[in-house]
């Protein structure tokens, strides 16, 4: 008989040898799957015993599938009669096309037309086709004109174990055979053949690692609480063989239940620890499970030596969580020099271990390209040290780059320099470090809680020139993410990274694109508030102090504001205008009579706050986006302005200030912090450039003030130039205020906006 084992890309070479090793013959490795020979009974241990394959498959017949004729008339051609029983139903589960198929649909409604002809005319009767619990599923592969026509003997994938363990929703899980594709790279069954083995599971999320290492070590069968196989329905079933094994499995269970094994697991995230106790008892598994911090279970892991196996789990870090990456490799890099087997989704972690990989395997997880990067320990070779920098009171950080340490060093001179200003200041959110090394190009903004209830960290890349190795520049923002926080004196967990890259003319962030993709992720995050709190909602009216999910208050100028971090946005507040918002608020103590005030592209309306605190009668808040014009109602009422003196104005700003000039309305003082560029959908034109068409939207603005009012007008264009003459042609008066509201944690970077007072002349 000729066998077919499938599995993902990159099991192949170690489901051939796990194969092999229970007694397969004639094991070919292909692609994405292992053929192998043998009788019945070699087919159903693998079904019992393998933890890397997918589906075990019996091949039935090769034949032409240069069409739907030749298909149809190449499936006909086995006898069905053999494999269906009458009465059995059955469903055709398809893979592949090719030129003249181009549909898994149609190919499997052709192989099923002709599957059923055949038996109507032997029976009289077609059998019936049952997608839910089909009694024998068919399996079809084409590969360019050819058709392999098998029967599937597992039904379910072999990688649902027969126990359910989804304890912990939160944690992100990890698949069967991919926690046991992770103890074969690391040669756990050598371990297990020592007698003594012991496991650190390092981030063990839902516990699958634990589950099949436990397994393996206890003599227990993947497939053993399964409740049904796909072979029972299929008419050539040998239940003799099959109730042998698995009478022979119970046996080594039984047996296997007095082995030796240590278990030590390491995970931070919340219902972690209950998730992997709860899957180890979902899955009938008595063993000893040790909970501990990362730092102890490596130590037991060290203490006994080649016996062990360190597993590490980080495939569940996304490509933008960079600072969880950092932290997880920061603990990592304490597994140096011990056997260790990591699902990373780079080579970051060679780095941290001090070392190349002695085996790399190439997967997949969820749908992008990851790495089982396999580590040996060298017998009477000494651990590598860490690679650590020293940070003040005598504590070390462990870093990937040597370099790192004049990062920290620079780090530290400059937020105590900057942490006496602040005081001296009466600061709570200011910018620590802007670049001071070139190799370490970030932004590095502390934000400070009210009452000093928590402390974050924003943390901003600057994309690094095209001449610089990616790699590099990555494993050095790993370093800054894992020094500032420790520096700082904030909770890793308390970082926001984001990464910017040189648009023309100034620092755009890169994940934020344009106005409408803006206003799409705002939406979608307070459409997440909003779906946690509807259960509020029926129960009282939300109030505009009520803080939405991720969302801290801070303290600046003596108001308060809301900031989220959550939100890959910009956090609810421009730290550069902080001394432009304090000068919004003396020029409105200083305006007399109507006392109104304008705020265009207002954001989340701290400029208006500042403007009332100022003593503005009326204020006038302008956004094209409803979530930002929300918030800005949320710092208004927290600060005490409620009322219908407030108005708040969802709208296009360029067509609105159009459509203002031919009204009576007229505004004392205006505050107008404009997009470099926006294309929103929402927008009147078809996109917004601030250099191209900043002199028709100052000209507009100019026209809404009163005969004494004037405007400040900022962007943050590096290489911004305003269209004087054609300003003063329009009567326009233009002064640049620039230098005056570059507050001191700026003074780096004297380009980060431009600022002018606008009068008419």
């Amino acid at each position: 008989m000729e066998f077919v084992a499938t599995c993902p890309k990159g099991f192949e070479k170690l489901l051939a040898e796990e194969l092999a090793s229970l007694g397969a013959p004639q094991v070919r490795q292909l692609r994405g799957q292992v053929a192998f020979g043998g009788e019945l009974a070699d087919a159903y241990r693998a079904c019992l015993w393998s933890r890397l394959a997918s589906r075990i498959l019996l091949v039935l017949a090769r034949v032409s599938a240069r069409d739907a004729d030749a298909l149809y008339e190449g499936v006909r051609s086995v006898d069905w009669s053999e494999h269906l029983a009458e009465g059995a139903t059955f469903v055709i589960d398809s893979h592949g096309t090719n030129d003249n198929l181009r549909n898994t649909q149609f190919v499997a409604l052709r192989s099923k037309d002709a599957i059923s002809d055949q038996l109507f005319s032997a029976r009289g009767m077609r059998p019936v086709v049952n997608t839910d619990a089909p009694d024998v599923t068919i399996d079809v592969r084409l590969q360019r004109d050819r058709a392999t026509i098998s029967i599937d003997l597992t039904g379910e994938p072999l990688f649902h174990r027969g126990y359910d363990s989804r304890a912990a929703r939160k944690v992100a899980p990890l698949r069967a055979d991919y926690a046991a594709m992770v103890l074969a790279a690391g040669r756990w069954y050598r371990n297990v053949r020592h007698g003594a083995p012991v496991l650190c599971a390092l981030w063990a999320g839902q516990g699958a690692v634990l589950v099949e290492a436990a397994g393996e070590a206890l003599d227990r069968a993947p497939g053993l609480l399964r409740a049904r196989w796909g072979f029972e329905g299929w008419a050539g079933h040998d239940a003799d063989a099959w109730d042998e094994l698995l009478e022979e499995a119970d046996r080594r269970a039984d047996a296997g239940a007095a082995n030796k094994l240590a278990l030590y697991a390491a995970d931070t995230r919340a219902g972690a620890e209950a998730a992997c106790r709860g899957a180890l008892r979902a899955a009938g598994l008595d063993c000893e499970l040790t909970f501990v911090p990362a730092a102890e279970a490596l130590d037991a892991a060290r203490a006994a030596g080649d016996d062990a196996l360190v597993t590490c789990d980080l495939s569940w870090i996304g490509a933008d969580e960079l600072a969880s990456e950092a932290a997880a490799l920061t603990t990592l890099s304490a597994a140096a020099g011990q056997n260790v087997a990591a699902l990373v989704r780079d080579s970051s972690c060679d780095a941290a271990l001090k070392r190349d990989p002695d085996a790399v395997f190439d997967v997949i997880s969820g749908r992008e390209p990851a790495y089982v990067r396999c580590f040996d320990a060298v017998e009477g070779e000494p651990a590598p040290e860490p690679t650590c920098v020293a940070l003040a009171g005598g504590e070390k950080a462990s870093v990937l780059v040597p370099a790192s340490d004049q990062f920290a060093a620079r780090l530290a001179k400059v937020a105590k320099l900057r942490a006496k200003w602040a005081r001296r200041e009466d600061v709570s959110c200011y910018r620590v470090y802007d670049a001071d090394l070139p190799d370490y190009a970030v932004a590095i903004e502390l934000y400070q809680g009210v009452d000093g209830r928590g402390r974050w960290l924003q943390v901003s890349e600057y994309a690094a020139p095209k001449e610089v190795d990616p790699d590099l520049a990555r494993r050095r923002l790993m370093d800054v993410l894992a020094i500032a926080p420790r520096v700082m004196g904030v909770d890793p967990a308390n970082v926001n990274l984001r990464v910017r890259t040189r648009a023309r003319g100034g620092s755009q962030y890169s994940d934020e694109g344009s106005a409408a993709s803006n206003e799409a992720q705002v939406k979608g995050e307070f459409s997440r508030i909003r779906g946690q709190r509807a259960d509020q909602r029926n129960r009282r009216k939300p109030s505009l102090t009520d803080l939405p999910a991720g969302a801290h208050l801070i303290d600046e100028g003596g108001l308060t504001f809301e900031v989220n971090f959550s939100a890959r946005l910009d956090c609810g507040i421009f730290l550069d205008h902080r001394d432009t918002r304090a000068e919004v608020r003396e020029m409105m103590k200083k305006t007399l009579g109507s006392k109104r005030f304008l705020n265009l592209f207002a954001y989340t309306g701290t400029a208006t706050c500042y403007a009332a605190d100022g003593g503005a009668k009326h204020t006038t808040t302008v956004d094209l986006s409803r979530p930002s014009l929300d918030w800005a109602r949320r710092n208004m009422a927290r600060n005490g302005f409620t009322g219908a003196e407030h108005e708040f104005v969802q709208a296009d700003v360029i067509q609105w200030v159009q459509e203002q000039r031919h009204t009576k309305n007229r505004w004392d003082l205006v505050f107008c912090d404009v997009p470099t560029f926006s294309n929103s959908q929402r927008m009147k034109k078809s996109s917004w450039d601030v250099q191209r068409d900043h002199t028709e939207l100052i000209i507009g603005v100019s026209r809404v003030l009163t005969r004494n009012g004037c405007a400040i007008f900022s962007c943050n264009l590096r290489n911004f130039k305003p269209d004087e003459e054609a300003l003063a042609k329009a009567g326009v008066v233009l002064e640049d205020i620039t230098a005056s509201t570059i507050p001191e944690d700026f003074k780096r970077n004297q380009k980060i906006h431009h600022a002018y007072i606008v009068r008419r002349g």
